[in-house]
């Protein structure tokens, strides 16, 4: 609270000389960035005394030396020295920087010039303040490690690490990356209910809500999947939506609560067709952010060159738990092995032969997946809405992505048949499987006729969770969900 008095009285002393505490504006011609950028490489003093700069940001070290003092502000990427020297600014204004403090926003205006350790630095003619600052930094401003407050106060974080502004400019740059990817390919990008009157489009637990006009309870979507394959029922054969999704379930190093998916729909088209387009998508990215098909995640090579791995859900399975395929049809069986393996302190097991399997899979395949892989054909009791196999009528035509452990995308041939939709959504409330309920409208709307369809979603977090190098989802998504303190 000293520190916090002492800053107060410094802005009420700058007041006193005449200082707005609140500015409207500050006429900056370039930004901290963009000045370090023109004049790195410029050597020659002549040339550099005569340019005129008027910038500003906030004042990040403080270095005071009687009638000079140095400084260093930042727009948050870059950081540019200052020099403040009484015989130029003058003993009266020279004296009014007694009362700025590290933190502080600043304007400045003067030329340019290089010290003799061959810094680029302005030196100030003038200087004003945009911002009092009435509570200090961190203590150690190169580097806020604590996780908590770096979540809790992102602000602070972005303010004090430079990785995270970094982290969220790419996630910005991936984004425009993958509209522009299908917008070239013909794609409309639309937007779809968040509130749903009823749950659909994947399988798990959803917020509620309730609309007072209306007197209606609602769901917080957790996809967007039967909205968009309405659009493709209306004639709409290429959309695609990136938006927020929510469900109301754990969170984890790969799970947030609230998070951003890619969902597309290609009229006339199919998984296969899917699999090859999505690793064009990737490569893509990685060739814009990785400079090639090669990076790293977490200190492990990660390589995205085709073809990538495809490896089948069942036949993997039965592999890896060392049984013949045909056990893993044994609802029983399976059920019975998942709450062998299952751990005591991790709540309640599978209760259903989907999510049995689910687990299974998980455990002993997913995790250790590493590369990018499809995992292919799932059952069709785990993918209410894809479409049956062509060669197995108990498997679909399903894909995920899975890579450094995770999945990251999901993907179908489209179940296009109404009546076969319904039974599988009544299936699905039969076995009384999380957010399972029959939508009538959606099964009215396929009634009308939707095409051959392949769909898509890909998780936006994990993504660049990739792309950035980054282990936790709160890493990057700007204001995670976090726990009430106390």
């Amino acid at each position: 609270m000293q520190e916090k008095e002492a800053r107060k009285e410094n802005l009420k002393k700058l007041q006193d000389l005449g200082y707005s505490p609140h500015p409207y504006s500050f006429p900056a011609e370039d930004t901290v960035s963009k000045i370090v950028e023109k004049f790195k490489d410029e050597r020659d003093e002549e040339r550099l005394k005569k340019v005129h700069v008027r910038t500003a940001g906030r004042i990040l070290t403080l270095r005071r030396m009687g009638r000079a003092t140095f400084l260093h502000i930042s727009d948050g990427l870059e950081k540019l020295q200052v020099f403040l020297r009484e015989n130029e600014l003058g003993k009266e204004k020279y004296r009014h920087f007694r009362y700025f403090n590290i933190g502080d926003w600043i304007g400045v205006e003067g030329i340019l010039f290089r010290t003799k350790t061959g810094e680029l630095t302005v030196l100030a003619r003038d200087f004003t303040l945009l911002a009092k600052a009435l509570l200090p930094l961190p203590e150690k401003w190169h580097g806020l490690q604590d996780v908590e407050v770096r979540f809790r106060k992102r602000y602070l974080d972005l303010i004090v690490n430079r990785r995270s502004r970094k982290v969220f400019e790419t996630r910005a740059r991936l984004l425009q990356l993958i509209r522009n990817f299908f917008l070239s390919r013909g794609f409309l990008e639309v937007e779809t209910p968040m509130m749903h009157p009823v749950l659909g489009g994947a399988a798990a637990k959803p917020f509620r809500t309730h609309h007072n006009a209306l007197d209606m309870d609602l769901y917080l979507r957790i996809a967007p999947e039967l909205y968009l394959k309405r659009l493709v029922v209306g004639g709409m054969e290429r959309v695609f939506e990136i938006g927020r999704n929510f469900r109301n379930e754990g969170l984890s190093a790969q799970h947030n609560p609230e998070f951003t998916m890619l969902e597309f729909y290609w009229a006339y088209k199919d998984y296969l067709f899917l699999m090859d387009l999505t690793e064009e998508l990737f490569q893509e990215l990685a060739v814009s952010v990785w400079g090639g098909l090669q990076g790293s995640y977490q200190g492990r090579e990660l390589d995205l060159s085709p073809p990538w791995r495809r490896i089948k859900f069942m036949d993997s399975l039965a592999e890896a738990l060392g049984v013949e395929k045909e056990m893993l049809w044994d609802e029983k069986w399976v059920l019975s092995r998942a709450r062998e393996e299952f751990p005591e302190d991790a709540g309640p097991p599978p209760s259903t032969y989907g999510k049995a399997l689910d687990f299974l899979f998980d455990l002993h395949i997913k995790e250790k997946l590493w590369d990018p892989t499809f995992v292919m054909d799932h059952p069709k009791v785990i993918s209410p809405l894809a479409k049956e196999h062509r060669e197995d009528p108990r498997l679909t035509e399903r894909f995920e992505l899975i890579m450094a452990g995770m999945e990251i995308a999901n993907a179908f041939s489209e179940l296009t048949d109404p009546e076969e939709q319904r039974a599988r959504f009544e299936e699905q409330v039969r076995r009384k499987e999380e957010g399972a309920e029959v939508d009538l409208d959606y099964i009215e709307a396929l009634s009308y006729g939707l095409p051959p369809t392949a769909g898509e979603g890909i998780g936006i977090d994990r993504t660049v969770m990739i792309f950035t190098d980054s282990p936790n989802i709160r890493e990057v998504i700007l204001f995670p969900l976090m726990r009430k303190k106390g």
